[in-house]
This record gives structure tokens, sequence and C-alpha cells, in this order.
């Protein structure tokens, strides 16, 4: 009898370890991505969800804008921002530390491993 009190008392513990565990990360996740909404300042470099690299223009209540490129501005959910992005450390050349400007970039024409400049296989 004592054997059967036992198994249903560890039964109702793996039940509730199973409730209660995923309901604090979940509240700890929120935490932090409320953080990270709170932090935004424009000019600063964010990643979205989508993997779109930019910087924060204007923030709205709902929306964020990120530019993306030099005049290019897309509006985004405040939500779709994943994470603020660190810059790289860059050298004098303008080039990531350590980094060789040869290789960083493909040379003009040479987006292809065959180098031939064209965007398909060659016939």
């Amino acid at each position: 009898m004592n054997q059967q009190y036992l198994f249903l008392l560890l039964l109702a513990v793996a039940f509730v370890a199973l409730i209660v565990l995923p309901g604090r990360q979940r509240k700890k996740m929120q935490a932090q991505a409320q953080a990270l909404q709170s932090s935004l300042t424009p000019g600063t470099p964010v990643m979205t969800t989508s993997g779109i690299h930019g910087t924060v223009s204007r923030l709205n209540d709902a929306t964020v804008d990120i530019e993306i490129a030099p005049g290019t501005v897309v509006t985004f959910e405040r939500r779709a921002v994943m994470q603020v992005v660190q810059p790289t450390a860059t050298d004098a050349t303008g080039t990531a530390e350590g980094g060789d400007p040869a290789k960083d970039f493909p040379a003009p024409g040479d987006d292809t491993p065959g180098g031939n400049g064209t965007a398909g296989p060659t016939r």
C-alpha cells in the first residue's frame, strides 16, 4: 500500500514540475523581452527576428522604424526586434580586426565559384 502512495506522490510532483517550471521560464523570457523593448533608442543597432540588421531611426508605441541601408527605412512591430547588436571592432582600414579586405568582400564579378560574374551556370 505504501508503494502505491509513493508512486502517486511522485506522479503528482512530476506533474506539478512540468506545469510550474515552463511557466517560470516563460515569465523570465517575457521580462527579458520587455527589458530589450524599453532599452531601444534611436541609433541603436538591432537585429530582427527575420535576421535583418539595421539601426533604430524612430520609435512608436507598437512599431519601430529601422534603417537597413542609407535612406531605406522599414517599419516593424516592436516585438520583431530580437536583439541589440554590438558593433564589431574595426581597424583603420575599415575591416574587422584581423580581417583581410580581399577576403571580406568578393571582387566585382566574382560572385560565383567560377568567378565569371554570372548568376547561374555557364553554358
